[in-house]
Protein backbone atom coordinates (compact mmCIF):
# COMPACT_ATOMS: atom_id res chain seq x y z
CA UNK A 1 0.00 0.00 0.00
CA UNK A 2 1.36 3.43 -0.92
CA UNK A 3 1.97 6.15 1.68
CA UNK A 4 -0.83 8.18 0.13
CA UNK A 5 -3.37 5.36 0.27
CA UNK A 6 -2.35 4.57 3.86
CA UNK A 7 -3.03 8.19 4.79
CA UNK A 8 -6.40 8.13 3.09
CA UNK A 9 -7.27 4.80 4.75
CA UNK A 10 -6.28 6.13 8.17
CA UNK A 11 -8.38 9.26 7.66
CA UNK A 12 -11.36 7.14 6.62
CA UNK A 13 -10.85 4.90 9.65
CA UNK A 14 -10.87 7.88 12.03
CA UNK A 15 -14.09 9.17 10.49
CA UNK A 16 -15.78 5.77 10.77
CA UNK A 17 -14.70 5.10 14.36
CA UNK A 18 -15.66 8.62 15.45
CA UNK A 19 -19.21 7.94 14.27
CA UNK A 20 -19.59 4.96 16.63
CA UNK A 21 -21.17 5.70 20.00
CA UNK A 22 -20.65 3.59 23.10
CA UNK A 23 -18.38 0.56 23.50
CA UNK A 24 -16.07 -0.21 20.58
CA UNK A 25 -15.17 -3.77 21.61
CA UNK A 26 -17.26 -5.24 18.77
CA UNK A 27 -16.09 -2.67 16.20
CA UNK A 28 -14.54 -4.32 13.13
CA UNK A 29 -11.17 -2.75 12.44
CA UNK A 30 -9.98 -2.33 8.84
CA UNK A 31 -7.29 -4.83 7.82
CA UNK A 32 -4.48 -2.29 7.44
CA UNK A 33 -4.34 -1.52 11.18
CA UNK A 34 -4.51 -5.13 12.35
CA UNK A 35 -1.66 -6.80 14.20
CA UNK A 36 -0.92 -10.46 13.31
CA UNK A 37 -0.97 -11.28 17.03
CA UNK A 38 -4.03 -12.28 19.05
CA UNK A 39 -4.84 -10.37 22.21
CA UNK A 40 -4.72 -13.71 24.04
CA UNK A 41 -0.90 -13.54 23.81
CA UNK A 42 -0.63 -10.25 25.70
CA UNK A 43 -1.08 -11.79 29.16
CA UNK A 44 2.30 -13.50 28.83
CA UNK A 45 3.89 -10.17 29.76
CA UNK A 46 3.03 -10.87 33.40
CA UNK A 47 5.80 -13.46 33.42
CA UNK A 48 8.18 -12.09 30.79
CA UNK A 49 10.65 -10.68 33.33
CA UNK A 50 11.47 -13.98 35.01
CA UNK A 51 14.28 -12.54 37.16
CA UNK A 52 11.94 -10.00 38.73
CA UNK A 53 8.95 -12.35 38.96
CA UNK A 54 10.83 -15.19 40.66
CA UNK A 55 12.83 -12.71 42.72
CA UNK A 56 9.69 -11.78 44.67
CA UNK A 57 9.42 -15.38 45.88
CA UNK A 58 13.01 -15.54 47.10
CA UNK A 59 12.89 -12.70 49.64
CA UNK A 60 13.31 -13.80 53.26
CA UNK A 61 14.57 -12.58 56.65
CA UNK A 62 18.15 -13.46 55.79
CA UNK A 63 18.48 -11.65 52.44
CA UNK A 64 15.93 -8.82 52.36
CA UNK A 65 18.48 -6.06 53.01
CA UNK A 66 20.61 -7.17 50.07
CA UNK A 67 17.89 -6.73 47.43
CA UNK A 68 18.12 -2.92 47.37
CA UNK A 69 21.49 -2.02 48.94
CA UNK A 70 21.14 1.59 47.75
CA UNK A 71 18.05 1.99 49.96
CA UNK A 72 19.25 2.20 53.56
CA UNK A 73 15.96 2.55 55.43
CA UNK A 74 14.34 -0.80 54.59
CA UNK A 75 13.28 -2.33 57.90
CA UNK A 76 11.60 -5.64 57.07
CA UNK A 77 11.18 -8.37 54.43
CA UNK A 78 7.62 -7.10 53.88
CA UNK A 79 8.92 -3.71 52.74
CA UNK A 80 11.48 -5.31 50.42
CA UNK A 81 8.74 -7.53 49.02
CA UNK A 82 6.51 -4.51 48.32
CA UNK A 83 9.39 -2.82 46.50
CA UNK A 84 10.10 -5.97 44.48
CA UNK A 85 6.44 -6.40 43.54
CA UNK A 86 6.31 -2.79 42.32
CA UNK A 87 9.51 -3.19 40.29
CA UNK A 88 8.19 -6.37 38.67
CA UNK A 89 4.80 -4.75 38.01
CA UNK A 90 6.37 -1.71 36.32
CA UNK A 91 8.34 -4.06 34.06
CA UNK A 92 5.12 -5.84 33.05
CA UNK A 93 3.60 -2.47 32.10
CA UNK A 94 6.54 -1.73 29.84
CA UNK A 95 6.22 -5.11 28.17
CA UNK A 96 2.44 -4.88 27.80
CA UNK A 97 2.20 -1.35 26.50
CA UNK A 98 5.46 -0.26 24.82
CA UNK A 99 7.21 -3.40 23.54
CA UNK A 100 5.45 -3.19 20.17
CA UNK A 101 6.29 0.47 19.52
CA UNK A 102 9.96 0.66 20.48
CA UNK A 103 11.38 0.22 16.97
CA UNK A 104 9.47 2.97 15.25
CA UNK A 105 6.32 0.93 14.68
CA UNK A 106 2.94 2.19 15.83
CA UNK A 107 0.42 0.40 18.00
CA UNK A 108 -1.88 -1.82 15.94
CA UNK A 109 -5.10 -3.51 16.94
CA UNK A 110 -4.55 -7.12 18.03
CA UNK A 111 -6.82 -9.85 16.76
CA UNK A 112 -9.91 -10.39 18.91
CA UNK A 113 -9.74 -13.87 20.51
CA UNK A 114 -12.68 -16.17 19.95
CA UNK A 115 -14.46 -17.96 22.79
CA UNK A 116 -12.32 -20.84 24.03
CA UNK A 117 -9.14 -19.64 22.35
CA UNK A 118 -6.05 -20.52 24.39
CA UNK A 119 -2.39 -19.58 24.34
CA UNK A 120 0.14 -21.57 26.37
CA UNK A 121 3.88 -21.72 26.85
CA UNK A 122 6.68 -21.86 29.38
CA UNK A 123 9.85 -20.16 30.51
CA UNK A 124 12.55 -22.77 31.02
CA UNK A 125 14.77 -22.04 34.00
CA UNK A 126 16.74 -25.23 34.83
CA UNK A 127 16.74 -28.95 34.05
CA UNK A 128 13.82 -29.77 36.35
CA UNK A 129 10.29 -29.36 34.97
CA UNK A 130 9.22 -28.09 38.40
CA UNK A 131 11.49 -25.07 37.90
CA UNK A 132 9.79 -24.08 34.62
CA UNK A 133 7.33 -21.21 34.78
CA UNK A 134 4.04 -22.13 33.09
CA UNK A 135 1.82 -19.65 31.26
CA UNK A 136 -1.86 -20.22 30.43
CA UNK A 137 -4.28 -17.83 28.74
CA UNK A 138 -7.91 -18.53 27.91
CA UNK A 139 -10.63 -16.44 26.32
CA UNK A 140 -13.41 -17.17 28.78
CA UNK A 141 -16.00 -14.84 27.23
CA UNK A 142 -16.50 -13.25 23.82
CA UNK A 143 -19.44 -10.94 24.54
CA UNK A 144 -18.17 -9.13 26.54
CA UNK A 145 -14.55 -10.00 25.68
CA UNK A 146 -12.76 -11.38 28.76
CA UNK A 147 -9.31 -12.96 28.85
CA UNK A 148 -8.14 -14.92 31.90
CA UNK A 149 -4.55 -15.93 32.61
CA UNK A 150 -2.30 -17.76 35.06
CA UNK A 151 1.49 -17.76 35.46
CA UNK A 152 2.97 -20.15 38.01
CA UNK A 153 6.24 -21.73 39.10
CA UNK A 154 5.94 -24.77 41.35
CA UNK A 155 9.53 -24.90 42.60
CA UNK A 156 9.55 -21.25 43.65
CA UNK A 157 5.98 -21.35 45.00
CA UNK A 158 4.76 -18.27 43.14
CA UNK A 159 1.68 -17.66 41.01
CA UNK A 160 -0.11 -14.72 39.48
CA UNK A 161 -3.58 -15.11 38.02
CA UNK A 162 -6.23 -12.70 36.87
CA UNK A 163 -8.52 -11.57 34.11
CA UNK A 164 -9.24 -8.44 32.13
CA UNK A 165 -12.34 -7.12 30.45
CA UNK A 166 -11.88 -3.95 28.42
CA UNK A 167 -14.35 -1.32 27.36
CA UNK A 168 -13.29 1.07 24.62
CA UNK A 169 -14.77 4.36 23.48
CA UNK A 170 -13.82 7.22 21.20
CA UNK A 171 -13.91 10.79 22.50
CA UNK A 172 -14.84 13.94 20.60
CA UNK A 173 -11.16 14.94 20.71
CA UNK A 174 -10.31 11.81 18.67
CA UNK A 175 -8.80 9.95 21.62
CA UNK A 176 -9.37 6.22 22.00
CA UNK A 177 -10.10 5.48 25.67
CA UNK A 178 -9.85 2.06 27.31
CA UNK A 179 -11.32 1.24 30.73
CA UNK A 180 -10.48 -2.08 32.34
CA UNK A 181 -12.42 -4.37 34.64
CA UNK A 182 -10.71 -7.19 36.47
CA UNK A 183 -7.61 -7.64 38.59
CA UNK A 184 -4.56 -9.82 39.19
CA UNK A 185 -3.67 -11.69 42.38
CA UNK A 186 -0.06 -12.55 43.11
CA UNK A 187 0.60 -15.30 45.67
CA UNK A 188 3.92 -16.51 47.06
CA UNK A 189 5.03 -18.19 50.28
CA UNK A 190 2.04 -17.11 52.35
CA UNK A 191 1.92 -13.56 50.95
CA UNK A 192 -0.75 -12.31 48.59
CA UNK A 193 -1.22 -9.09 46.62
CA UNK A 194 -4.26 -7.62 44.88
CA UNK A 195 -3.29 -5.65 41.76
CA UNK A 196 -5.78 -3.40 40.00
CA UNK A 197 -5.44 -2.17 36.41
CA UNK A 198 -5.05 1.42 35.19
CA UNK A 199 -7.11 3.01 32.46
CA UNK A 200 -5.36 3.93 29.24
CA UNK A 201 -5.78 5.81 26.02
CA UNK A 202 -4.10 5.97 22.62
CA UNK A 203 -2.09 9.08 21.83
CA UNK A 204 -0.96 10.01 18.32
CA UNK A 205 -4.18 9.07 16.56
CA UNK A 206 -4.29 12.22 14.43
CA UNK A 207 -0.79 11.68 13.05
CA UNK A 208 -1.39 7.96 12.36
CA UNK A 209 1.22 6.85 14.92
CA UNK A 210 -0.76 5.68 17.97
CA UNK A 211 0.91 4.64 21.20
CA UNK A 212 -0.43 3.73 24.64
CA UNK A 213 -0.44 6.13 27.58
CA UNK A 214 -1.68 5.06 31.01
CA UNK A 215 -3.89 7.26 33.19
CA UNK A 216 -5.76 7.46 36.48
CA UNK A 217 -4.72 5.31 39.47
CA UNK A 218 -4.04 1.68 40.27
CA UNK A 219 -3.29 -0.10 43.56
CA UNK A 220 -1.23 -2.99 44.91
CA UNK A 221 -2.66 -4.17 48.24
CA UNK A 222 -0.62 -6.68 50.27
CA UNK A 223 -1.89 -9.18 52.82
CA UNK A 224 0.63 -7.62 55.26
CA UNK A 225 -1.49 -4.43 55.16
CA UNK A 226 0.80 -2.17 53.12
CA UNK A 227 -0.52 -0.64 49.90
CA UNK A 228 0.90 1.11 46.85
CA UNK A 229 -1.05 3.92 45.21
CA UNK A 230 0.25 4.42 41.67
CA UNK A 231 -0.76 7.54 39.73
CA UNK A 232 -0.12 7.77 35.98
CA UNK A 233 0.38 10.77 33.73
CA UNK A 234 1.76 11.42 30.28
CA UNK A 235 3.52 14.06 28.30
CA UNK A 236 1.50 17.27 28.16
CA UNK A 237 1.51 19.75 25.32
CA UNK A 238 4.14 21.93 26.99
CA UNK A 239 5.68 19.79 29.72
CA UNK A 240 5.89 16.36 31.30
CA UNK A 241 7.40 13.03 30.31
CA UNK A 242 5.88 10.17 28.40
CA UNK A 243 4.84 7.19 30.57
CA UNK A 244 5.24 9.04 33.88
CA UNK A 245 4.09 7.71 37.23
CA UNK A 246 4.27 8.38 40.95
CA UNK A 247 3.89 5.57 43.49
CA UNK A 248 3.45 6.06 47.23
CA UNK A 249 3.80 3.18 49.68
CA UNK A 250 1.64 3.43 52.82
CA UNK A 251 1.55 1.28 55.95
CA UNK A 252 -2.14 0.62 55.28
CA UNK A 253 -5.19 1.93 53.44
CA UNK A 254 -6.22 4.17 56.36
CA UNK A 255 -2.88 5.98 56.20
CA UNK A 256 -3.38 6.36 52.45
CA UNK A 257 -6.87 7.81 52.82
CA UNK A 258 -5.60 10.26 55.46
CA UNK A 259 -2.77 11.19 53.10
CA UNK A 260 -0.18 10.47 55.78
CA UNK A 261 3.52 10.56 54.98
CA UNK A 262 4.31 7.52 52.82
CA UNK A 263 6.98 4.96 53.72
CA UNK A 264 8.50 5.44 50.26
CA UNK A 265 7.79 7.46 47.13
CA UNK A 266 8.89 6.28 43.68
CA UNK A 267 8.87 8.62 40.65
CA UNK A 268 9.84 8.27 37.02
CA UNK A 269 8.84 6.50 33.83
CA UNK A 270 7.28 3.06 34.05
CA UNK A 271 8.89 2.34 30.68
CA UNK A 272 12.32 3.63 31.72
CA UNK A 273 14.14 4.93 34.78
CA UNK A 274 12.58 5.58 38.19
CA UNK A 275 14.00 6.87 41.47
CA UNK A 276 13.03 6.45 45.11
CA UNK A 277 13.31 8.83 48.05
CA UNK A 278 15.27 7.22 50.88
CA UNK A 279 14.75 9.79 53.60
CA UNK A 280 15.82 13.05 52.00
CA UNK A 281 18.05 11.33 49.47
CA UNK A 282 16.86 10.40 45.96
CA UNK A 283 18.45 7.20 44.63
CA UNK A 284 17.91 4.89 41.66
CA UNK A 285 15.01 2.49 42.06
CA UNK A 286 14.75 0.77 38.70
CA UNK A 287 16.25 1.03 35.22
CA UNK A 288 14.17 -1.01 32.80
CA UNK A 289 17.07 -1.27 30.35
CA UNK A 290 18.93 -3.42 32.90
CA UNK A 291 16.29 -6.17 32.71
CA UNK A 292 15.44 -8.03 29.52
CA UNK A 293 12.22 -9.99 28.97
CA UNK A 294 12.74 -13.71 28.55
CA UNK A 295 11.02 -15.13 25.45
CA UNK A 296 8.19 -17.55 26.09
CA UNK A 297 8.78 -21.00 24.63
CA UNK A 298 5.79 -21.97 22.49
CA UNK A 299 5.25 -25.22 20.56
CA UNK A 300 5.60 -25.15 16.76
CA UNK A 301 2.29 -24.44 15.05
CA UNK A 302 2.12 -27.93 13.56
CA UNK A 303 2.08 -29.38 17.10
CA UNK A 304 -0.63 -27.08 18.41
CA UNK A 305 -4.30 -27.79 19.13
CA UNK A 306 -6.87 -26.09 16.86
CA UNK A 307 -7.90 -23.84 19.76
CA UNK A 308 -4.37 -22.49 20.27
CA UNK A 309 -3.98 -18.93 19.06
CA UNK A 310 -1.13 -19.17 16.61
CA UNK A 311 -2.57 -22.20 14.84
CA UNK A 312 -6.11 -20.83 14.77
CA UNK A 313 -5.03 -17.44 13.36
CA UNK A 314 -2.16 -18.71 11.19
CA UNK A 315 -3.77 -17.98 7.81
CA UNK A 316 -4.90 -14.53 8.96
CA UNK A 317 -1.47 -13.69 10.38
CA UNK A 318 0.25 -14.71 7.14
CA UNK A 319 -2.14 -12.52 5.13
CA UNK A 320 -1.43 -9.56 7.44
CA UNK A 321 2.32 -10.06 7.05
CA UNK A 322 1.87 -10.09 3.28
CA UNK A 323 -0.24 -6.92 3.42
CA UNK A 324 -2.89 -8.61 1.25
CA UNK A 325 -6.08 -6.78 2.27
CA UNK A 326 -8.40 -9.07 0.34
CA UNK A 327 -6.82 -12.22 1.76
CA UNK A 328 -6.92 -10.75 5.29
CA UNK A 329 -10.66 -10.19 5.00
CA UNK A 330 -11.28 -13.64 3.51
CA UNK A 331 -9.31 -15.59 6.10
CA UNK A 332 -10.55 -13.53 9.03
CA UNK A 333 -14.19 -13.80 7.93
CA UNK A 334 -13.83 -17.58 7.50
CA UNK A 335 -12.61 -18.05 11.07
CA UNK A 336 -15.19 -15.70 12.56
CA UNK A 337 -18.07 -17.24 10.59
CA UNK A 338 -17.04 -20.71 11.78
CA UNK A 339 -17.20 -19.43 15.34
CA UNK A 340 -20.67 -17.98 14.79
CA UNK A 341 -21.88 -21.34 13.46
CA UNK A 342 -20.50 -23.09 16.55
CA UNK A 343 -22.37 -20.68 18.83
CA UNK A 344 -25.59 -21.31 16.86
CA UNK A 345 -25.11 -25.06 17.17
CA UNK A 346 -24.50 -24.80 20.91
CA UNK A 347 -27.62 -22.69 21.35
CA UNK A 348 -29.71 -25.12 19.30
CA UNK A 349 -28.47 -28.13 21.26
CA UNK A 350 -28.65 -26.20 24.55
CA UNK A 351 -25.03 -27.07 25.29
CA UNK A 352 -23.19 -23.85 26.16
CA UNK A 353 -19.42 -23.67 25.81
CA UNK A 354 -17.51 -25.01 28.84
CA UNK A 355 -14.39 -23.14 29.94
CA UNK A 356 -11.22 -25.16 30.43
CA UNK A 357 -9.11 -23.79 33.29
CA UNK A 358 -11.06 -20.89 34.77
CA UNK A 359 -14.32 -20.74 36.68
CA UNK A 360 -16.63 -17.78 37.06
CA UNK A 361 -17.50 -17.26 40.72
CA UNK A 362 -20.33 -15.15 42.11
CA UNK A 363 -18.52 -13.62 45.09
CA UNK A 364 -21.66 -12.30 46.77
CA UNK A 365 -23.28 -15.75 46.63
CA UNK A 366 -20.21 -17.74 47.70
CA UNK A 367 -19.59 -15.51 50.73
CA UNK A 368 -22.70 -17.16 52.20
CA UNK A 369 -21.42 -20.68 51.44
CA UNK A 370 -18.93 -21.78 54.14
CA UNK A 371 -17.94 -24.93 52.22
CA UNK A 372 -16.79 -22.95 49.17
CA UNK A 373 -13.24 -24.02 48.21
CA UNK A 374 -12.16 -20.90 46.40
CA UNK A 375 -8.94 -19.87 48.12
CA UNK A 376 -7.99 -17.16 45.62
CA UNK A 377 -11.50 -15.71 45.64
CA UNK A 378 -11.35 -15.59 49.45
CA UNK A 379 -8.05 -13.73 49.18
CA UNK A 380 -9.62 -11.32 46.69
CA UNK A 381 -12.37 -10.54 49.19
CA UNK A 382 -9.93 -10.15 52.11
CA UNK A 383 -7.52 -7.92 50.16
CA UNK A 384 -10.36 -5.81 48.79
CA UNK A 385 -11.64 -5.25 52.32
CA UNK A 386 -8.15 -4.18 53.47
CA UNK A 387 -7.87 -1.65 50.65
CA UNK A 388 -11.43 -0.40 50.40
CA UNK A 389 -11.50 -1.47 46.75
CA UNK A 390 -14.84 -2.58 45.34
CA UNK A 391 -15.26 -6.24 44.35
CA UNK A 392 -18.25 -5.39 42.17
CA UNK A 393 -18.08 -5.56 38.38
CA UNK A 394 -17.07 -1.97 37.75
CA UNK A 395 -13.88 -0.25 36.64
CA UNK A 396 -10.77 -1.86 38.15
CA UNK A 397 -9.56 -0.08 41.27
CA UNK A 398 -12.84 1.69 42.01
CA UNK A 399 -13.43 2.29 45.69
CA UNK A 400 -16.41 1.27 47.78
CA UNK A 401 -18.75 4.16 48.42
CA UNK A 402 -18.59 5.53 44.88
CA UNK A 403 -21.72 5.98 42.77
CA UNK A 404 -20.60 3.14 40.48
CA UNK A 405 -20.13 0.79 43.44
CA UNK A 406 -23.52 1.59 44.93
CA UNK A 407 -25.24 1.22 41.57
CA UNK A 408 -23.61 -2.12 40.61
CA UNK A 409 -25.38 -5.33 41.66
CA UNK A 410 -22.99 -8.06 40.46
CA UNK A 411 -19.61 -9.26 41.72
CA UNK A 412 -18.60 -12.22 39.58
CA UNK A 413 -14.91 -12.94 38.99
CA UNK A 414 -12.86 -15.51 37.10
CA UNK A 415 -10.64 -17.82 39.14
CA UNK A 416 -7.98 -20.28 37.97
CA UNK A 417 -8.68 -23.95 38.79
CA UNK A 418 -5.34 -25.75 39.01
CA UNK A 419 -6.92 -29.21 39.03
CA UNK A 420 -8.47 -28.52 35.62
CA UNK A 421 -5.01 -27.82 34.21
CA UNK A 422 -3.45 -30.85 35.91
CA UNK A 423 -6.18 -33.03 34.37
CA UNK A 424 -5.89 -31.43 30.90
CA UNK A 425 -5.67 -34.12 28.21
CA UNK A 426 -5.68 -32.24 24.89
CA UNK A 427 -3.49 -29.16 25.25
CA UNK A 428 0.14 -29.46 26.29
CA UNK A 429 2.97 -27.02 26.92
Amino acid sequence: MSEYSETVSWSSFLKSIASVSGDLSSFTAPPFILSPVSLSEFSQYWGAYQDLFLGVAQINKQNYEAYYPQIRSIKSPDVTRMLAVLQWYLATLKCQYTSRTQKGAFEKKPLNPFLGEVFVGKWENNESKKSDTIFLSEQVSHHPPVNAFAVFNEENNIQVQGYSQIKTSFSKTLKLNVKQQGHAILETNGNSFLITFPSLHLEGMLVAAPYVELEDTSYIQSSCGMIWRIEYSGKGYFSGQKNSFKANLYKDAKAMEKNEKPIFTVNGQWSGVSTIFDGNKEVLFSDQSKHQPQPLKVKPIENQHNLESRKAWDDVAKAIELGDMKLISQTKNKLENNQRELRKKEAKEKKPWENRWFKKVDVIKTKTEPDFEGDTINKLVALAELSGISIKNIQSGSKTGTKEHKKATTASHWSFVMDNWLNEKEITI
